[in-house]
C-alpha cells in the first residue's frame, strides 16, 4: 500500500482483541513464526509463595495496560465445585464458541479423589480456567504489550500484537495460558467478551447443565453473582486458589468442609504449564497425584519390586 493511503492506526476494539477465528484466518501468525518460542524462555522452579517476578517487565511497560477501561463494571466468576458432576460441557463449548485445538484448552475440569472426614470417598470436579487477576502477572511478564485489561477487567490478549514469547505462560500461577500451536501465540479466556457485550453469557455458563459457573459485575449489587457471593461468604463456603500468590483473582469457589480447596489445589497447573490432556486419566484422579506426573498404569514395570508388574 502506497505510504500517501497507508490508514492512520488505532488500537483494535475488543472484538478485535479476541477474535482467533478471523486471525488464524488470515495468515498473519507467519510474521511471529520467527520469534521466541516458550521453549526459548528461561525456565525456573516456581516460587512456592509469591509469582515468578524475576519475569516481570518495568512497570512503565505494563502499568496503562492493568489498568482497565472505566466502564464501571467489574466481572467476576463464582465456580461451584458442590454442583460440577464433570460433564465437560463447559469445555466443548468453549472449544467450539473459541477454535481451540485439540490436545489444548482454555478451561479444563480437574478430577481428584479424595477421602471425606466419615471415610468415605469422594470425586471433587473442579471447572478451572483463567482467574481474571487484579494484579494480573501475565500482562507484567508480557514484553509485546499483548496482554492488557479489557471490558469489565478481563485479562485479554491482543493478537495483533503477540508474538508468542511465552513469558506470559511461566508467569501465570494458574497454567492457564497455553501457546497455540499454528499462530505461535498465548491464548486464554477472555471471558467470552464479544458475547458479553452482546448481553449473552459466556459459552460455558450458557451450557452448564448443573449451574455450577457463574458470571457477572460484581460492581452491580443486584446482580447473580453479587447476591451468591455474599452468601456464600456468609456461610464460610467461599474459597480462592493460591491467594498467597496476592494475583486478587476474580474468580471464587464454592467448597465445603468435606472438599476444601486445598484438598484439590496440588492437582492444578502452575507457573509454566498448562492444561493438559494427561489430567483426565485415571491415574491423575488420586489423592498424592502430583499435576500432570503421569502414573504408571499397573501393568507397567517399574523400579519397586514390590510394585513390578502389578
Amino acid at each position: 500500500m502506497p505510504e500517501d493511503n497507508k490508514p492512520d492506526e488505532a488500537e483494535p476494539d475488543h472484538a478485535d482483541a479476541v477474535d482467533r477465528r478471523r486471525f488464524l484466518k488470515t495468515g498473519l501468525a507467519a510474521a511471529a513464526g520467527g520469534l521466541a518460542s516458550a521453549d526459548a524462555v528461561a525456565q525456573q522452579p516456581p516460587p512456592a509463595d509469591g509469582v515468578r517476578s524475576d519475569l516481570f517487565m518495568p512497570e512503565e511497560h505494563w502499568r496503562e495496560r492493568m489498568t482497565a477501561p472505566d466502564d464501571g463494571k467489574a466481572y467476576g466468576w463464582i465456580v461451584d465445585t458442590r454442583k460440577c458432576f464433570g460433564c465437560h460441557a463447559c469445555e466443548v463449548a468453549c472449544k467450539s464458541e473459541n477454535d481451540v485445538p485439540l490436545g489444548n484448552f482454555i478451561r479444563q475440569t480437574i478430577y481428584h479423589d479424595t477421602q471425606r472426614a466419615n471415610g468415605s470417598q469422594a470425586r471433587i470436579m473442579v471447572p478451572m480456567s483463567c482467574q481474571h487477576c487484579e494484579d494480573a502477572p501475565c500482562i507484567k511478564a508480557c514484553p509485546c504489550g499483548a496482554l492488557h485489561k479489557g471490558a469489565g477487567g478481563s485479562v485479554q490478549v491482543s493478537y495483533d500484537k503477540c508474538s508468542g514469547h511465552a513469558s506470559c505462560k511461566d508467569a501465570c500461577p494458574y497454567g492457564a495460558i497455553y501457546i497455540d500451536p499454528v499462530a505461535n501465540q498465548a491464548v486464554k479466556c477472555h471471558n467470552c467478551t464479544h458475547r458479553v457485550d452482546e448481553h449473552m453469557d459466556p459459552a460455558c455458563v450458557a451450557t452448564c447443565p448443573s449451574d455450577a459457573l457463574t458470571f457477572g459485575d460484581l460492581n452491580d449489587h443486584d446482580s447473580k453473582i453479587s447476591r451468591m457471593k455474599a452468601e456464600l461468604e456468609s456461610e464460610g463456603a467461599l474459597e480462592q486458589l493460591r491467594a498467597q500468590k496476592d494475583t486478587k483473582p476474580r474468580a471464587w469457589y464454592a467448597t465445603s468442609a468435606d472438599h476444601p480447596a486445598a484438598s484439590f489445589e496440588s492437582k492444578l497447573p502452575g507457573e509454566g504449564q498448562s492444561y493438559h490432556p494427561d489430567a483426565y486419566s485415571v491415574y491423575e484422579w488420586q489423592q498424592t497425584t502430583p499435576p500432570h506426573d503421569r502414573v504408571p498404569h499397573p501393568g507397567e514395570s517399574n523400579d519397586d519390586p514390590e510394585t513390578e508388574g502389578r
